[in-house]
């Protein structure tokens, strides 16, 4: 007994100090099974408690006084599948006759308090069955990418949701996105992740940043084209609208509309194009609109014009054309001037980091959830890289990025500087990646000697 005792001390000490110290490693050695058996004790219990169930059908209760039996008590959804993960539960859940998929929503708190989880989502999959994602602790605190992702084509794993699944940005279901967020909320984090994630892929990068290129140039091995100052951005854009017209020239030349094709077989955008004769996609990264949307003088006006028009433009026919939008700023309202509106409202995936005020959270969501807009606004300073992705929909999910420093997305891009394509039409616009000259700028003043 004694040395058992001492086996147990041991084991439920490793036990706190892994869950202290080492939440995910708790979690699949020890968090697992105890949630589990919890879950499937308490089942029936909790879904009582928290009005899930349902008053047995008259034809029991007829049976049950025939043969002078006890009232058949009320029915819990049926458990269908509980399969654990690497951060928490899933439990798929079959629902009785008049339940609804919003009642097992709305339980979603309660359920956490009850089954002593950290986290608890749900989601309708298909008529009558809803899948319930319990998270085993809070996954976001240090965020830990999984090692096997879906691949597909122009779909990036850039960040971690709170249920423990993976957040993708793809850009084929989700053309072009907008993402926000106020200076030190994670922003640059996450457009680093993008590039990283996009730097394997066979698809050319176009930034556009105006800050002198401070965000973006670092990355230049992997871009095709770049853009320090307004001036630039507007020749790339327009360059990138006459790029379009071409694109669309060569989807009319290759449609394939005769009536001896069969229909599956009719190109609308590249995608439908024979991979030989298929132009190469584009992502263009603009790191702040705002400073394409300011302006002081009547000429800067009459550029901010032309290049607001192009963003337009490019955003309202380019997916066809498989040319993406990836906007980000702090601020994205009406005070832009004329114009902005109509670009925001192209941009389907909204991402919103912390923000300084509930109008910029309502220039994110305002349009597609209130909901979404309250969660922005309660992201607090000290947790930066959280941010609430949403699109649409109405749908969104509370997110965060894995932290990337400014030399590991480098590093990223210089192994994949091979990948960068040769695109015609942006060729006057490559950076060059060659040794440049230091340029010292005196900031300050020597102060002068005294005796």
């Amino acid at each position: 007994m004694t040395w058992f005792m001492v086996a147990v001390v041991v084991v439920v000490a490793a036990a706190g100090l892994l869950r202290w110290r080492r939440p995910a490693w708790y979690w699949l050695t020890f968090g697992v099974i105890v949630a589990t058996v919890r879950v499937l004790v308490r089942y029936a219990s909790v879904m009582d408690a928290c009005g899930l169930t349902v008053p047995p059908s008259r034809w029991r209760l007829a049976l049950a006084r025939v043969a002078n039996r006890p009232v058949p008590e009320s029915r819990v959804p049926r458990i269908l599948r509980l399969r654990p993960t690497r951060t928490g539960l899933v439990l798929r859940l079959k629902l009785r006759p008049g339940q609804d998929a919003f009642d097992v929503a709305a339980s979603t708190d309660r359920l956490r308090h009850s089954f002593g989880m950290y986290g608890v989502t749900s989601r309708e999959l298909r008529s009558g069955v809803v899948e319930v994602r319990m998270t085993g602790y809070d996954v976001l605190k240090q965020v830990q990418m999984p090692a096997k992702v879906d691949p597909a084509p122009m779909r990036v794993p850039v960040a971690l949701r709170e249920d423990g699944s993976v957040h993708y940005r793809d850009y084929r279901a989700v053309p072009h996105g907008l993402t926000l967020g106020a200076t030190e909320s994670g922003k640059s984090v996450y457009q680093r992740n993008l590039v990283a994630g996009l730097a394997p892929m066979d698809v050319a990068l176009v930034g556009i940043d105006c800050k002198q290129g401070v965000e973006l140039f670092p990355l230049a091995r992997r871009f095709s084209a770049l853009a320090d100052n307004p001036d630039t951005a507007l020749e790339l854009l327009e360059a990138l609208v006459s790029h379009m017209a071409e694109v669309y020239q060569l989807i009319r030349a290759e449609q394939r509309i005769s009536v001896a094709v069969p229909d599956a077989e009719i190109a609308a955008d590249i995608w439908d194009l024979p991979d030989g004769i298929r132009p190469v996609p584009v992502v263009v990264l603009v790191d702040e609109v705002a400073e394409l949307a300011l302006f002081a003088s009547r000429d800067e006006e009459k550029r901010r014009d032309r290049i607001i028009t192009a963003l337009v433009r490019l955003a309202q026919l380019g997916r066809a054309a498989g040319i993406y939008l990836e906007i980000c700023g702090q601020r994205f309202g009406s005070e832009l001037g004329k114009g902005i509106t109509m670009l925001r409202a192209q941009l389907t995936g909204r991402t919103a980091h912390r923000v300084n005020d509930e109008t910029s959270a309502n220039m994110a969501f305002g349009d597609i959830s209130p909901d979404a807009v309250l969660a922005a606004i309660q992201i607090p300073a000290e947790t930066r890289g959280i941010a609430i992705a949403g699109d649409s929909t109405g749908g969104w999910h509370r997110i965060r990025a894995p932290h990337t420093s400014l030399r590991q997305a480098v590093n990223t891009c210089n192994r994949y500087a091979d990948r960068t394509p040769d695109v015609p039409a942006l060729a006057a616009y490559r950076p060059a990646t060659g040794s440049l000259p230091s340029a010292r700028v005196p900031l300050s003043k020597t102060a002068p000697a005294t005796a």
